[in-house]
Order: C-alpha cells, then sequence, then structure tokens
C-alpha cells in the first residue's frame, strides 16, 4: 500500500483554507484549492467524539480518499473535516458522502 501525500503543518492547511472553496454535507466539509501534487489533509475535532473515534473517523476518511484518488486531478490539496454526523458510519456512507462533495466542486 502506497503512502498518501499529505499536509503536514498549520500553514498548509491555512492556505489551503484561504485560498480554496468549501463545500459540505451532513457528514463532512471538503476545502479545496490547486497546488503541486495530490495533497490530502484530515481535520476531526474533540467535538465528534474520543479519540477513538476520532482515529476511526479520520481512517474512514482517508480509506474513501484512496478509492477516488485516480479520479481527483493531480494539482489538488483538499482538506476534508468530519462532522458529528459520521459518528457510527460505515465505510460506503463516508465514501459516498467524499464523492459527493467532489462531484458538487467539480472535481471528479
Amino acid at each position: 500500500m502506497r503512502n498518501i501525500d499529505s499536509l503536514k503543518n498549520t500553514l498548509q492547511f491555512r492556505e489551503v483554507y484561504e485560498n480554496g472553496k468549501s463545500t459540505a454535507n451532513r457528514l463532512l466539509v471538503l476545502y479545496s484549492a490547486p497546488t503541486k501534487g495530490k495533497k490530502l489533509g484530515i481535520s476531526v475535532s474533540k467535538k465528534v467524539g474520543n479519540s477513538v473515534v476520532r482515529h476511526r473517523t479520520a481512517r474512514l476518511i482517508r480509506e474513501s480518499y484512496r478509492s477516488l484518488k485516480d479520479q481527483l486531478p493531480e494539482d489538488t490539496a483538499l482538506v476534508v473535516i468530519g462532522r458529528i454526523g459520521v459518528v457510527g458510519k460505515k465505510q460506503q456512507e463516508v465514501e459516498e458522502a467524499l464523492l459527493h462533495l467532489c462531484r458538487k466542486q467539480n472535481l471528479v
């Protein structure tokens, strides 16, 4: 399994927040901005739950991104924020929510 290029620090996240477009649904919020290469940043706040719940949410988002990665444009940075509604959802539901947001932003 290959690693996903990820956004590493606050400055990279802030750049996507300030220069990108955002869309949201009940489960996720998606920010996208042009950049070099495909990059992913995941943010799940403490409002969503304890560390076990937050890490599971991040894993679901990461796996959903992996399945859509080949369909996304090459030079795009994404920041995906997990909302409270994502708690208890299955992989397929999270993947459908991410695909829905990507379609809203014309990324897919």
